[in-house]
């Protein structure tokens, strides 16, 4: 029917035209930000999902820093320990030398003074070493239980206590007699008690650390096959819609000539 009031030729390219216009808006902003999904209204349950994943690899990601502060304050203190070792070791040569008879009085004296000052500098490692500004060992972090954050879960969580080991570990006092020898063996033992722990703690940080690497690496991944546009495919359907657009323009631009038409039957 030919109509001056109703063009439905105009009216249906211009409905045509605004949709292929949409979508070519939306193909154009894919490919400038890089992101499929670039609002709720773009994947609504996609979204929802990689939100959810991104925050598990945030929280990975943190976890993955929590566990190398980790051991590094493991390994500060088991440097501080064996330093520790060394001087115990020192010290049981003294003593060992200072309970022999052949030791004169002059000799007992110059023994016990250079004891006597690594049993000093014993407890200043000990009562100083630091990590990060707060003291470590004697009265410090590993005198009590100290829990690890180690995945991005509340329950994701490591407990490491050395504190029973680190309360056995002082610096021998007495030095010339038999006992005083037996007395600095066990607190060598004690000290290697003590590393073992933290050698162990470390070792296991360290594996935490490699399995938050994979599961972080493949989290991302799912998250950039919800998010991340597809350059090919995007690319071809944004030529699509340009083409859509030039041949809806072109028919709008046809549709004015119906009315044209009715003129030419009342002449």
């Amino acid at each position: 029917m030919l109509s001056l009031h109703t063009n439905a030729a105009a009216l249906s390219t211009q409905n045509a035209l605004g949709s292929t216009q949409k979508a070519l808006s939306t193909s154009m902003t894919r490919l400038g930000t890089g992101y499929r999904v670039n609002s709720a209204m773009d994947d609504a349950a996609g979204l929802q999902i990689a939100t959810r994943l991104n925050a598990q690899t945030r929280g990975m990601a943190v976890a993955q820093r929590n566990t190398q502060n980790g051991i590094s304050m493991m390994q500060t203190a088991e440097g501080a320990f064996a330093e520790v070792t060394d001087i115990l070791l020192r010290m049981k040569d003294l003593a060992t030398e200072s309970a022999n008879g052949t030791a004169s009085t002059e000799d007992k004296a110059a023994l016990k003074a250079e004891f006597d000052a690594l049993g000093l500098e014993m407890g200043n490692i000990l009562d100083n070493t630091t990590f990060g500004g707060a003291k470590l060992l004697n009265g410090g972090t590993l005198a009590a239980s100290i829990d690890f954050q180690i995945g991005a879960t509340t329950a994701e969580v490591m407990t490491v206590d050395v504190s029973a080991a680190l309360g056995a570990v002082t610096a021998p006092t007495a030095i010339g007699a038999a006992a005083d020898i037996d007395t600095i063996a066990t607190a060598i033992n004690n000290v290697g008690t003590l590393r073992s722990q933290l050698g162990a703690a470390s070792n296991r940080l360290d594996h935490v650390y490699n399995n938050l690497a994979n599961m972080r690496t493949n989290t991302d991944a799912a998250k950039g096959r919800i998010m991340d546009v597809d350059y090919a495919s995007e690319t071809a359907n944004m030529t699509s819609k340009q083409m859509l657009m030039q041949a809806s323009s072109s028919m709008l631009k046809q549709s004015s000539s119906m009315s044209q038409l009715v003129m030419s039957l009342m002449q």
